[in-house]
C-alpha cells in the first residue's frame, strides 16, 4: 500500500544521551562480502541507521566503510547524514585467527585498539554509538571496559553508549548503578525464550534507556503466524512483517533490520508512516508475550 516518505518526526527518537537515532536500524551481521552492496541499498531504500561490530567472525565492518565512501562519492550522502552503531567484542566471542585487536594486551588496550580499528574500517573518526556486545565474565570485567567507553565518550570519539546481549536485568541494574554514564540502549534478541525480556525492558523504560532488538522477526515465527497477526494484516492490507515491526515500535523498542531484499527495505521502512495499532489490536499481540495493560508505560521522545 501507498504511503508517504518518513519524516524526520518518525524516524527518529532521542536517547538518554540526547542523540538521535533511528526508529529502525539497518543491520550488517552475517552479510560478508554482500555487505558494501547492502549497505548502499538500505541507505538509498531510506535506512538512516548503520549497526556493525569490529568482529570479523560475523561483521565486514571494513566492508560498511567502503559503503560509507561510495555513498558520499556516488549519491552525495555525508557521514553526518547517518547513524552508526558498532561494537566491542571480547576475545571469547571472536575467531581466534581474526581477532582485531592484540588479544595479549590488557583489557582496557583491547578495547582502545578495537576502537581504533572501528574509526579505520568505518572511515571516520567518530561513532554515534559504542556498545558493548555482551557482558564480559565477571562484572568487574565489564565495568573496565565501560570505563574506556567513558573515556571515549568525554573525548568526543563517541556520542553514546550501550549493551548487548545482556538478558539479565540484575546484571543491567548493576551496571547502571556502577557506571558514570548508564547505558542509552540495550540491545537483545526479542523472543520467548527470555520472557521477550520483561524485566529488562521494565528496567529499560525506568532509566529510560531504548530497547533495540535484533532477530526481530526470524525468532517470532509463532507471532508472524499467529491469528491475532491474521487479523491485523487482513484488516489493514499491511504484510506481517509490517505489522509486527509496527507493534515493537509501539512497544517503545527500536528494532534492527537485516532484509537483503530491496522490496522488504523499502516496505519496511513504509512502517514509519503507519498509524499505531488501535487498543484491541495492539492488546491481542501483547497478550502473547505475556504483557497486559493498556499502553506501552513508555514513551518516545520524537525529533
Amino acid at each position: 500500500m501507498a504511503t508517504p516518505a518518513p519524516s524526520r518526526a518518525t524516524h527518529f527518537v532521542v536517547t538518554n544521551a540526547g542523540v538521535s537515532m533511528p526508529r529502525m536500524i539497518y543491520g550488517t551481521a552475517w552479510k560478508k562480502e554482500r555487505t558494501t552492496d547492502l549497505v548502499i541499498k538500505a541507505v538509498l531504500a531510506g535506512f538512516k541507521g548503520i549497526d556493525t561490530a569490529c568482529q570479523p567472525k560475523h561483521y565486514r565492518e571494513d566492508l560498511v566503510g567502503e559503503a560509507l565512501v561510495r555513498l558520499q562519492q556516488e549519491h552525495g550522502v555525508k557521514r553526518e547524514q547517518l547513524f552508526l552503531q558498532t561494537k566491542f567484542t571480547s576475545v571469547d566471542g571472536q575467531d581466534p585467527t581474526t581477532i582485531p585487536y592484540d588479544s595479549r594486551a590488557p583489557l582496557p588496550d583491547q578495547v582502545r585498539q578495537s576502537f581504533a580499528k572501528s574509526l579505520h574500517n568505518l572511515k571516520t573518526d567518530y561513532v554515534d554509538s559504542l556498545v558493548l556486545h555482551s557482558p564480559m565474565g565477571s562484572h568487574g570485567a565489564t565495568m573496565t571496559v565501560w570505563g574506556v567507553f567513558e573515556k571515549l565518550l568525554a573525548d568526543g570519539k563517541v556520542k553514546q553508549l550501550g549493551i548487548s546481549n545482556c538478558y539479565d536485568a540484575q546484571e543491567l541494574s548493576r551496571i547502571i548503578k556502577d557506571s558514570k554514564t548508564k547505558p542509552a540502549v540495550v540491545q537483545n534478541r526479542f523472543y520467548d525464550k527470555t520472557g521477550y525480556d520483561k524485566d529488562v525492558r521494565a528496567l529499560c523504560r525506568e532509566h529510560n534507556i531504548i530497547y533495540q532488538s535484533f532477530w526481530t522477526l526470524t525468532a517470532n515465527p509463532n507471532i508472524l503466524q499467529s491469528q491475532a497477526m491474521k487479523k491485523i494484516v487482513k484488516s489493514r492490507g499491511w504484510t506481517p512483517a509490517q505489522a509486527f515491526y509496527r507493534f515493537v515500535m509501539q512497544l517503545g523498542i527500536v528494532p534492527l533490520n537485516g532484509t537483503t531484499s530491496q522490496d522488504h527495505m523499502r516496505e519496511d521502512l513504509q512502517v514509519l508512516s503507519f498509524p499505531e495499532l488501535d487498543s484491541l489490536d495492539f492488546q491481542s499481540l501483547k497478550d502473547i508475550i505475556g504483557e497486559s495493560g493498556d499502553g506501552t508505560g513508555f514513551e518516545l521522545k520524537k525529533k
